[in-house]
């Protein structure tokens, strides 16, 4: 099974992810994630990748879809993955479906977790008080979220209509509770 979580930073892609990581034995592949341990590991990715992160911008769309080409071969990939945090443009859309393509490999589904963006500041400040200093992210906090949303708006929402055209678009309602949306989840994915 391999899914796709679409939403705006904050939305809860990464706790709907984990509870599909439990209930389907699949992995969890976060581009956000990647870039943050090749950051942390000090990597020639990570420092290019850490100033564009910081600013709110996305990394070169050919060097992702090569980060998750490499992942997906990865044996633990092979009951499927989620992608959180990627297609973010419909470049990286048509990218990541060629590469599949290339594998043997589809979509089985696309999310679209659609929240109250005013709610969102309230869940990054809540996340980043109650989240030791030391283990923060740089991105918690209310600018870069503006920042991330204008990208969001400008540059992932116009990918929402690709996958709405080919029929594989899902949409929840992220304002209820995390058990709520992961039902909603379920049901799209019987």
């Amino acid at each position: 099974m391999n899914i796709v979580l679409f939403g705006p930073p904050g939305a809860g892609k990464g706790t709907q992810a984990a509870i599909l990581v439990e209930q389907h034995n699949i992995v969890q592949l976060s581009t956000g994630d990647m870039l943050r341990a090749a950051v942390a590991a000090g990597t020639e990715l990570g420092k290019q990748a850490k100033s564009v992160m910081d600013a709110g911008q996305l990394v070169a769309d050919d060097l992702i879809i090569g980060i998750i080409s490499d992942r997906i071969d990865e044996p633990d990939c092979k009951n499927g993955f989620i992608l959180d945090g990627f297609p973010r443009t419909v470049a990286q859309a048509e990218g990541l479906d060629v590469m599949l393509e290339e594998k043997g490999l589809k979509l089985d589904s696309t999310i679209e977790i659609v929240v109250d963006e005013q709610i969102l500041f309230s869940r990054i400040e809540q996340r980043a008080s109650e989240t030791p200093e030391e283990e923060r992210r740089a991105d918690d906090n209310a600018e870069t979220l503006k920042k991330r949303l204008a990208v969001y708006h400008e540059q992932t929402a116009p990918v929402l209509p690709y996958y709405e055209a080919k029929g594989n678009l899902h949409k929840v309602d992220g304002m209820q509770s995390i058990e709520e949306v992961a039902s909603q989840i379920a049901n799209f994915l019987k």
